[in-house]
């Protein structure tokens, strides 16, 4: 006897694939919708994938038909999405929404909005509890949008029962940006040094694919209307995080510790790189959901080291992850660290 159908729009994706195999051990029976209709060699054959793009007039509608027990929404952006559920309340038993750490702002409006301003890095409060103050709903940036899916799904109360979940920095394999690339092709390259901002104290707080898994998994199992935080057990300091990495790879690297911001752009500057910690609470989660972790970050990293070393070998990084080359930031300016360690030593 299983636990329902389970709806998961976005399943072929890095969360997807994830939440789709920790549905189907818990007993749902699962359908995995994406735009090309992709499977995970992991899942066993009983799962149904479906090719659907949602934003065609009444498609979801009809890959629904008489509609499922819980919905899982990886891929879900704006208002406009969370209306396309709230519209098909009817036939959704309770959803669970993937939205984003990135939606709170501190006390003096603050950001990630913000952080390329002077002196625009959020203080947020450590740990950052779930009524932290948001941004404001909107459609100008991915922090406004978020808040806007938010706010439609939660004003539909008991008519949808939605879990709004924000995870923080999303790891483990399959991910089109995925911020350990700096330290595994560093080793790749047999790059001896390191350089690292702010004294290698940065926190950004992870959270690896099969930890948010679990926490789909318990609201799936426990509908509710809420907003919950979704973190690892940990938020290693990006100095951590690179002599994790090197463990793994059975490297030894110099780390140069830098006094304060980045000397320049891409010196010292890391994907967790910041002026400010950035660490979620998780007790609501564990409270509510009886959630626990089911991987460490150092547990997790080699599955992910081994998925990226695959990824890169023999190919330019950029086209191996072109979402993350969209951003303009050349993460491998060893040219510019030699130089300006040259300047110094």
């Amino acid at each position: 006897m299983t636990k329902g159908n389970a709806f998961v729009l976005g399943g072929s994706g890095q969360v997807g694939r994830a939440a789709v195999r920790a549905l189907v051990g818990d007993g749902w029976e699962v359908t995995a919708v994406s735009r090309g209709g992709g499977r995970d060699d992991r899942w066993p054959a009983e799962v149904r994938s479906v090719a659907l793009d949602r934003t065609e007039e009444g498609a979801l509608a009809a890959a629904l038909g008489d509609g499922c027990d819980v919905l899982v929404d990886i891929v879900a952006y704006d208002a406009g999405h969370g209306r396309q559920l709230t519209g098909l309340a009817d036939r959704i038993g309770s959803a669970v929404v993937v939205s984003s750490g990135a939606v709170y702002e501190d006390e003096q409006g603050r950001s990630f909005d913000t952080q390329d301003r002077p002196d625009g890095f959020p203080a947020y409060p450590l740990p950052i509890p779930e009524d932290c103050r948001t941004v404001a709903p909107g459609d100008s940036t991915y922090g406004t949008r978020k808040v806007a899916l938010e706010r439609e799904l939660l004003a539909a109360g008991d008519a949808l029962a939605t879990t709004v979940l924000r995870p923080g920095a999303i790891h483990g394999p399959y991910s089109p940006g995925p911020r350990e690339l700096w330290f595994v092709k560093r080793a790749l390259d047999g790059r001896p040094v390191r350089l690292l901002a702010y004294g290698g104290t940065s926190r950004f707080h992870p959270v690896h694919v099969d930890n948010l898994a679990e926490l789909v998994r318990l609201s799936a199992a426990k509908p509710g209307s809420r907003v919950l935080n979704c973190g690892d057990p940990e938020a290693p300091t990006v100095a951590e995080i690179g002599a994790a990495i090197d463990a793994v790879m059975g490297v030894e690297s110099e780390t140069v510790l830098i006094e304060g911001a980045p000397p320049e752009d891409v010196v010292g500057a890391t994907p967790w790189t910041a002026p400010r910690n950035v660490v979620y609470d998780m007790a609501a989660a564990e409270r509510e959901l009886g959630y626990r972790p089911v991987v460490s970050y150092a547990a997790s990293l080699p599955e992910t080291v081994a998925w990226l070393s695959e990824r890169v070998a023999g190919r330019d990084w950029r086209e191996a992850f072109p979402a993350w080359a969209r951003h303009g930031m050349d993460w491998f300016a060893y040219a510019a660290e030699d130089a300006w360690l040259a300047a110094r030593r």
